[in-house]
């Protein structure tokens, strides 16, 4: 048993291809801190779960922030999972009920990773919105795939936000410094008095810049090929005008990997599918509690939903919160 659980770790590792390091490192880490609990039932299984969800993309569920965005991996997985959760809000139920506000959209994100940024979502909105008008409502859809852009490529984006500002000013683009910090901050800088930052810069010259950034880039960067094709129409284009390019571009949305095309976006027939189950299991149990010759019904034996694979120290902190409920609960009945 112990050879075939590492034979199947080794194969789980291989589904990984890059970043196997911080996988490696996360598990030992938490393999650590919930040694006790672990030793039920044995390292080996531990690693054969964990691994087995990364593959599945649930090991980001709850997680904080800097793991959540430490990989194109793990970016993937935590779009899918954002996805999959909340589509049904885009869909049309009402005359708004599908639009939300940037800040609703935050608390949306906060279900999956407590201390997700605002900033991040902001960006995001401001690539729909294009202003700072934060209580606008935006489509689940418009906001999706603004946000995929935003958040998958935020180091690309920030690059091409200097890149951006140096043409804006009159700078030789072979000279462009691309910057190397994550700080988010946009070097603010006075146009020349021929270019008015709403004509925004020539298309050409700014995707010269941009192949060469992406050459050059450790960060996750939009294939260049799509990027020169969704520029080759354009005579000139401002920066959110083209973040909203990137966002709508069905090509790059595909070569991500991370969310179905726009017309597919409400459809997930696997996670009906186990709706669909859940209902009919719960439905069962309605009818059998309330029938009153509940012995005369045949025992069915429900079948087993494998609940994805949640880090041990939220399982305790669950855990020692329910006893703690249960205890006020019988200090007050008493």
């Amino acid at each position: 048993p112990l050879y075939s659980n590492f034979c199947l770790l080794l194969s789980l590792l291989f589904a990984a291809q890059r970043h196997v390091l911080t996988y490696m490192e996360d598990a030992v880490s938490q393999l650590l801190e919930n040694r006790e609990d672990i030793s039920q039932y044995g390292i080996a299984r531990f690693f054969t779960e964990y691994f087995n969800s990364v593959r599945q993309g649930t090991h980001i569920l709850f997680r904080e922030f800097s793991f959540v965005q430490a990989t194109p991996h793990n970016r993937a997985s935590f779009l899918r999972t954002f996805w999959r959760c909340f589509r049904t809000v885009g869909k049309n139920g009402g005359k708004y009920s599908n639009l939300l506000t940037a800040q609703e959209y935050h608390c949306l994100l906060q279900l999956l990773c407590p201390d997700f940024p605002v900033e991040l979502t902001q960006k995001a909105a401001r690539i729909v919105l294009m202003d700072d008008a934060m209580d606008c409502l935006m489509s689940f859809s418009d906001f999706l795939f603004a946000f995929q852009i935003q958040f998958y490529y935020s180091e690309f984006l920030e690059s091409v936000a200097a890149i951006y500002q140096d043409l804006l000013a009159g700078k030789n683009p072979n000279t462009v410094i691309v910057p190397t910090s994550s700080s988010g901050q946009h070097r603010q800088r006075q146009p020349p008095n021929d270019c008015s930052p709403l004509d925004g810069v020539e298309a050409s010259l700014f995707y010269q810049c941009l192949e060469s950034l992406c050459d050059r880039s450790k960060y996750s960067c939009p294939p260049s090929a799509l990027v020169k094709e969704m520029l080759s129409s354009a005579q000139r284009l401002t920066f959110y005008g083209f973040l909203m390019a990137l966002a709508k571009d069905q090509g790059i949305n595909r070569a991500l990997g991370a969310l179905p095309d726009k017309g597919d976006l409400f459809l997930d027939p696997a996670m009906d599918q186990e709706l669909e189950k859940l209902v009919a299991q719960v439905s069962g149990l309605s009818i059998s509690g309330s029938s009153g010759d509940a012995a005369n019904l045949p025992v069915r034996n429900s079948p087993r939903i494998n609940s994805p694979w949640k880090p041990l120290h939220h399982r305790r902190k669950m855990d020692a919160e329910s006893e703690g409920s249960n205890e006020e609960t019988d200090s007050s009945e008493n």
